[in-house]
């Protein structure tokens, strides 16, 4: 089959020949049809210092998917051959405090699909039936891709009660839209997305009912008094990983605000803990989806309304991979899908 695989310690990802993978009694195989590109993907294309401590080589990297089951393992019994599919991308155990409560995405154990083992830039993937989620017939493979990353936009932004609230959020990448899409529609009453890309928050007003705000040459302050915010932001979730983003946020939140905090920081930094304490602001760290109560409500949401094709910017086939990279890497796509029938 063909594979997109980290064949060597250096930039680049290359096309392989890899064996099919052999599925276990509690696996099924699934044919992949398209796959997203993620940031973490980028960063294993890069080889940045993440990359470097984390990724095994050689890798099939790849998580985000949609497909069809072809072959179902000796112990699996609610999965069908020809169901349509796509899943869960951390693979937990089973020995945990967490996980025995059913708190999976708490678990310590956790590991990544195309991270510490093979992903789903191939034609054929194992899978563990646990992680499979079933695709309704009104999602087609398209959106099915980008279900993972939508997860953790709708695991930050459900992180608090945003009805009524008004929202700010930092970071205008696709996860960062999709999240202002999700407040919108869960019934935030104004929502703010700042970065300084104005490509990206051009998009992000084209996805979602949102106000972007391009912090590099305009004032938070005098948007909020367009928006007749007397007080501040209620809710913030940041999506950068920027310190100056998290500390503008903190300085717009009302008193006793709450922020759900996804963006991860290339490195450690100085923070002034003093404004959380003072402010009484709430931090509250978000990693993955939760298992598997994320799906069902994005799901749901999907079903329900919730549009965010708008950003994928992108369809290629799978043999153009390179150009996809070399466009994600240089930041000029939202979401990238592959399409490998």
């Amino acid at each position: 089959m063909k594979a997109l695989s980290k064949q060597k310690s250096e930039v680049g990802i290359w096309m392989i020949d890899a064996a099919v993978p052999e599925i276990g009694p509690d696996d099924v195989l699934v044919k992949i049809n398209k796959t997203g590109i993620c940031g973490t993907d980028v960063h294993i294309y890069k080889w940045d210092e993440w990359a470097q401590k984390t990724i095994p080589v050689p890798m099939i990297t790849g998580h985000e998917y949609a497909g069809e089951i072809v072959a179902v393992g000796a112990n699996v019994r609610n999965l069908q051959i020809g169901q349509r599919v796509s899943g869960e991308g951390h693979l937990v155990g089973m020995n945990s405090r967490a996980s025995r409560a059913g708190k999976y995405h708490l678990d310590p154990e956790t590991k990544g699909i195309g991270v510490n083992v093979q992903g789903t830039f191939a034609e054929f993937a194992k899978i563990p039936a646990f992680n499979i989620i079933p695709l309704p017939d009104t999602i087609d493979d398209e959106i099915g891709a980008i279900l993972d990353p939508l997860g953790n936009a709708v695991h930050t932004a459900l992180a608090f009660d945003l009805v009524g609230e008004d929202v700010i959020i930092t970071g205008a990448g696709p996860i960062g839209i999709m999240g202002a899409a999700i407040a919108r529609h869960v019934g935030a009453r104004h929502v703010v997305i700042t970065d300084v890309n104005p490509e990206r928050l051009a998009l992000a007003a084209e996805v979602a009912d949102v106000h972007p705000v391009n912090v590099a040459n305009e004032d938070l302050r005098d948007v909020m008094s367009k928006l007749k915010m007397k007080e501040g932001f209620d809710v913030g979730l940041e999506m950068s990983g920027s310190p100056a983003a998290l500390d503008q946020m903190i300085d717009h939140l009302v008193m006793g605000g709450r922020i759900a905090l996804l963006g991860v920081p290339a490195r450690p930094f100085h923070f002034d803990l003093s404004k959380v304490v003072f402010r009484m602001v709430t931090l509250k760290g978000i990693y993955g989806r939760e298992m598997f109560d994320t799906w069902h409500k994005m799901l749901a949401m999907l079903e329900s309304g919730l549009d965010i094709r708008k950003v994928i910017t992108h369809r290629m086939k799978v043999d153009d991979y390179a150009e996809a990279f070399e466009l994600a890497s240089a930041g000029k796509a939202s979401k990238i899908v592959l399409d490998w029938t």
